[in-house]
């Protein structure tokens, strides 16, 4: 799935399903199950840029202008 940059992990999380709402999104973050570009990120606030990759388990996102 694609999400614009600008927006944050949180905000991509829920924008993708990922997580169902802001709270989900936390936990997924603080927990440890979020990488941006193969790197664990625990910071939900994290602007994302164009060609950053966020991964969620099996779930891949990719942050392009659509």
């Amino acid at each position: 799935m694609k999400v614009p940059p600008g927006i944050t992990l949180g905000q991509a999380l829920k924008a993708a399903s990922i997580a169902g709402t802001g709270g989900e999104a936390k936990v997924l973050v603080q927990t440890g199950e979020v990488t941006v570009n193969g790197e664990v990120e625990k910071r939900r606030g994290r602007k994302l840029r164009e060609g950053d990759i966020v991964e969620v388990g099996e779930e891949r996102l990719e942050v392009t202008d659509p």
